[in-house]
């Protein structure tokens, strides 16, 4: 089973220094159909406004990851970390039995846009935790590099979840492909261009929802970058 979810098909806020896309069910957009897949609960498409973001607010046992595609995500949370999230980089914030983080964009001229990812752990209560890696477009062009995995395996970050995420960049005639368990789930997220995921057309913002199948295959590629993940059924 292959369904596609289309960008504009996705939950929109506009809070005037956030504008947001929410693939599923997300503070007051609501849709019984798109509650998570899998546990896969949130991927929410944020654009910051320069000189504005997120002041001081909580979370609990759930997974937050962040992938920055422009300009520059400062985060500060309870744990003691200050951090500049860029592009190239993935950030992991292990909530467990609470934390507490403010995200902004501080530069006076640009956008930050990123996404927000939530995982839904497989431990809960644990001592919340934080990593940050960074990999380079070589590491991704023309292939699907782990970035995150419940292991760290490749030198990916380690998520308390049962899932793993990967990061491609493919253009031209390049192809990638990832050998599914079909008893599990899958999720394909087209970040920017296009590409066809096991022969459907994907846009910026589509996304690719899979269930009972043993592979994805990503071609046909126009300066697309992409994330998929591998979750629980």
């Amino acid at each position: 089973m292959l369904q596609i979810r289309r960008s504009d098909a996705r939950g929109y806020a506009d809070h005037g220094w956030l504008k947001s896309h929410h693939s599923f069910s997300f503070a007051e957009y609501f849709d019984p159909a798109w509650m998570g897949w899998g546990n896969l609960r949130v991927i929410n498409e944020d654009r910051i406004a320069p000189g504005t973001g997120f002041g001081t607010h909580g979370h609990r046992d759930m997974e937050i990851i962040s992938y920055v595609l422009q300009g520059n995500l400062a985060h500060k949370d309870s744990m003691g970390n200050i951090k500049g999230i860029p592009p190239g980089d993935v950030q992991r914030m292990s909530a467990g039995s609470g934390v507490r983080h403010s995200e902004f964009n501080h530069a006076p001229n640009s956008t930050t846009h990123f996404l927000q990812i939530w995982i839904e752990p497989n431990v809960t209560g644990i001592e919340p935790g934080y990593e940050q890696k960074s990999f380079a477009d070589a590491e991704k062009q023309g292939k699907l590099r782990l970035v995150a995995s419940p292991d760290g395996a490749q030198g990916s970050v380690t998520i308390h979840a049962d899932a793993s995420i990967y990061a491609g960049l493919l253009t031209g005639e390049e192809t990638a492909e990832l050998a599914l368990n079909p008893a599990r789930k899958a999720y394909v997220h087209l970040v920017r261009g296009e590409l066809d995921v096991n022969g459907e057309r994907l846009r910026a913002g589509d996304a690719a929802v899979l269930a009972s199948e043993s592979r994805i295959q990503l071609a046909k590629a126009t300066d697309a970058e992409v994330l998929v993940f591998d979750l629980a059924p």
